[in-house]
């Protein structure tokens, strides 16, 4: 058994397809985002202010997933902190509220941002603001707060956090905070009080899909770096942006697949990367989704879906009043709070 894996890792040591398969990962920033250079400047000029020690507005991100929107803010967020330095004292905090998803965890990555001291859990919320406070007013300088899927956060723990960090300048007087919130949620703001919205919203920047060409132009520009000279051909690049933008024009899926279908390749000891490659990767993708998608749903969501499929065996359609008297069932037996009828029709819509 020994030889057989030395003779696999010593293959992965020299790969006949990979040149560098990090380019192809999602949170690989290169340095050119083609197809978004119009958000690019848009953005650059809201936090331009920062260089001349202003506060920036706070900023709003929309778009779906794979558009660009966290790509876009450090790139410009990069170039910001070069052209900050020996001219303003400029800080950039990034926050992703998928995994940091209550007021609590977001202070706690904020606090260490500003080398303050928190501890994971033990404290009130309000008392770990207020070192937060503390911290960045001993900073004396700009912060720029990213708050990424910004919705997670707020669907589970409501918007006081996100009300108190807009309002934040009223008291501070040594230092300034720009929020930046990034969300794929198109009606994010539904979920927001009227204060909420007045504040964040101050500047809102839409990115709309990529369209198949640009999903084109963008794979070529990764391949040319992260795989070896001539494994990839042009019918494999536009399978994969073809597949992408099938799915609201998402550039992760994109390069998702390209990425997958180089290591089924390499698995198999192939020289070239085929379209039968992305084929196999596509169906990979597929169902890794469908788990993880199912894995993430809240708990109520989950229930609905138990609800749906105890239904579906009856093999007829159910209206949607069945599905709500079946969901209360389930609820029961949990011993768990009813939603609403509506609520439970938002859900399943």
């Amino acid at each position: 058994m020994s030889g057989v894996l030395d003779e696999l890792f010593s293959k992965m040591l020299h790969s006949r397809i990979f040149k560098n398969r990090e380019l192809l990962r999602p949170d690989y920033i290169p340095d050119e985002l083609p197809h978004r250079e119009n958000q690019i400047i848009a953005l650059a000029k809201i936090l331009a202010p920062a260089l001349q020690g202003e506060r920036p507005s706070n900023v709003f991100l929309y778009g779906l997933t794979g558009t660009g929107k966290t790509a876009v803010t450090k790139h410009v967020l990069k170039a910001l902190k070069k052209h900050a330095e020996n001219r303003v004292k400029l800080a950039t905090i990034y926050v992703n509220c998928r995994h940091d998803d209550t007021n609590y965890r977001v202070l706690v990555r904020l606090c260490e941002a500003f080398n303050v001291n928190v501890p994971f859990t033990g404290l009130a919320t309000a008392e770990v603001y207020r070192r937060f406070i503390n911290g960045i007013e001993k900073f004396n300088g700009i912060a720029i707060v990213v708050l990424d899927e910004i919705d997670a956060l707020v669907k589970k723990s409501g918007d006081d956090l996100l009300y108190k960090l807009t309002r934040v300048h009223t008291e501070l007087r040594k230092s300034k905070v720009c929020i930046i919130g990034i969300t794929n949620d198109l009606k994010f703001t539904e979920y927001l009080s009227a204060r909420v919205i007045s504040s964040l919203g101050e500047e809102e920047l839409v990115f709309p899909p990529y369209t198949a060409p640009e999903l084109e132009d963008i794979l070529r520009m990764r391949v040319r770096d992260a795989f070896k000279p001539g494994v990839i051909d042009d019918s494999v690049i536009k399978l994969c942006a073809a597949l992408a933008a099938r799915e609201h024009g998402d550039a992760r899926r994109a390069l998702d697949l390209l990425r997958i279908a180089g290591e089924i390749a390499e698995r198999e000891g192939s020289d070239r990367v085929t379209v039968k490659h992305v084929k196999k990767a596509h169906r990979e993708i597929e169902r890794d989704r469908i788990v993880e998608v199912l894995k993430t749903l809240p708990l109520h969501s989950k229930i609905i879906v138990l609800a749906l499929y105890l239904l579906s065996k009856s093999k007829r359609e159910a209206t949607t009043g069945e599905i709500y008297n079946m969901y209360r069932e389930i609820c029961r037996e949990l011993s768990l709070d009813e939603l609403t009828q509506r609520r439970v029709s938002d859900l399943i819509n």
